[in-house]
């Protein structure tokens, strides 16, 4: 029996699964489904942005005991890669050049899950940029205003879970990637420790280890699920974490117990946050203490400039890395004519870059990491917001604005996203919640940190604040079932 989009939109990907397993409805029943509200919505917000194989479009052969058996997926089109499948990474530069002949480590362990991809979602040129707007696709449109920003660089796929095309979408975040869309189109978006998840077999440590691979999801269960799903090193990945306790999916509805909650508003670039922004955090803060949590406000301190100068490095010269990559794979030459004018300024900035730049942006590295670290022995997690305000009309960061250089970039940039990039300099695992809206109704996302390799913590915590502060009957005015 097809289900109505009322009833699919009404349901996670663990309670899709649950139905296909009970026989209520088919795999390919739920494909088609998918398909269709695709259909209905993503000509309104440009999520989605390219076909797979019709082979995708099933679950793999053996997983009917997996937990999202027969669950339709999206995948970001940017580092993970599928066999058979485009990836364009939002360049006119790569564009039609770049089909996997091979699954990498992440993608067989979501297709063994039973996950079926229907497609690929929209992303800024090369992740580079806090909006999803590339030159060669278009803008992605948040469902909850659509002159404003999803957010990036996992915009396509916030914005298709949020307006309910699919429960869950592959993610992945170098600065905020995963948190900025997450917390901007009101879904559900957990960066994990360094290391929790495969990007092999090209990459061993993306982005000199800040890049971390997940997904999107509408309820921390499916993010707890999805993790478990994939976690867990890849053959020859450089090195190993602990495995968790015991499974994530056990943490949802598991007492957190008494946390020690530090609470913040300080970000970097002397941040200045929305007085919506302020309120919201402020009263997660108060919430927090009436569940029993101990709160109080305080930061970690650690050199800021030091911060910037590796974070400029390690982006600039990641970037100008993989472009000269990309140009010997697919015999292109990389130009101001293929590539977004802020693209080109950071592939010059990372051109120029030595051996030595590289090794003072390992040692500051070091030290912003051994600075921050202690503070997370004496509290278990900060609160702070994921963003400096709800989300910002689209244009307010021009990925092909020719006045800025590499650093100006940056700095246009890092100024709006505060207080995510940290921790991927750190590794910490950290999670965006969609508890809170502004007067217009647009998502106001709070960010919680914890310690390395701690995301039982956040799995409970955010478990509890979903239970009560529930975000599930919000939905926005772009939907496949709107209220």
């Amino acid at each position: 029996m097809a289900l109505t989009l009322e009833e699919y939109a009404a349901q996670d990907g663990l309670g899709l699964a649950a139905l296909v397993r009970g026989g209520e409805v088919s795999a390919a029943e739920l494909a088609e489904t998918a398909q269709r509200a695709i259909a209905a919505v993503n000509p309104a917000i440009n999520a989605v942005i390219g076909e797979v194989p019709p082979t995708l479009h099933a679950p793999a052969a053996g997983t009917e005991a997996a937990p999202f058996h027969g669950v339709p997926f999206l995948i970001k089109d940017l580092v993970m890669h599928a066999e058979g499948v485009a990836c364009d990474m939002g360049s006119r530069f790569v564009q039609g050049s770049f089909v996997s002949p091979h699954d990498t480590e992440l993608m067989r362990r979501f297709k063994a899950a039973g996950l079926m991809t229907l497609g690929r979602t929209n992303t800024p040129e090369m992740g580079f940029n806090v909006t999803t707007e590339p030159v060669v696709y278009g803008p992605s449109r948040n469902p909850w205003d659509p002159t404003r920003s999803t957010g990036g660089s996992s915009g396509g796929s916030s914005a298709a879970v949020a307006a309910g095309l699919v429960p869950v979408a592959h993610a992945n975040d170098g600065g905020g990637s995963i948190r900025i869309p997450a917390a901007w189109c009101g879904v559900v978006g957990l960066k994990p420790t360094r290391g929790r998840t495969p990007t092999g077999p090209e990459f061993g440590q993306p982005l000199k280890g800040m890049g971390i691979e997940h997904a999107v999801t509408r309820t921390v269960r499916d993010c707890a699920a999805l993790l478990d799903a994939i976690q867990g090193p890849g053959v020859g990945d450089p090195f190993e974490i602990p495995p968790p306790a015991r499974p994530y999916l056990q943490e949802v509805g598991a007492e957190p117990g008494r946390l020690r909650i530090a609470f913040s508003l300080e970000g970097v670039m002397q941040a200045e946050v929305d007085p919506e922004m302020r309120a919201a955090l402020l009263q997660t803060a108060k919430h927090l203490e009436q569940l029993g949590h101990h709160v109080e406000e305080a930061s970690p301190v650690y050199d800021e400039a030091q911060f910037h100068t590796a974070n400029l490095t390690y982006w600039c010269g990641f970037l100008a890395a993989g472009i000269l990559g990309l140009g010997q794979l697919n015999g292109r030459t990389p130009s101001p004519e293929l590539l977004e004018a802020t693209t080109w300024a950071c592939y010059q900035h990372g051109l120029a870059l030595t051996l030595v730049d590289g090794e003072v942006a390992d040692a500051f590295t070091n030290m912003v990491c051994r600075s921050v670290a202690p503070f997370f022995r004496q509290y278990d997690v900060l609160l702070t917001p994921t963003m400096a305000s709800a989300p910002l009309p689209l244009g307010f960061a021009n990925g092909d604005d020719a006045s800025l250089d590499a650093k100006g970039w940056y700095d246009h940039l890092f100024r709006y996203v505060p207080f995510t990039a940290l921790y991927n300099m750190t590794g910490q695992p950290a999670i965006s919640l969609p508890l809170h809206a502004d007067g217009a109704g647009r998502p106001l996302g709070m960010q919680f940190v914890t310690r390395h390799g701690a995301e039982d913590v956040l799995i409970r915590l955010a478990a509890q604040l979903e239970q009560s502060l529930p975000w599930k009957q919000r939905r926005p005015q772009l939907h496949v079932a709107p209220v």
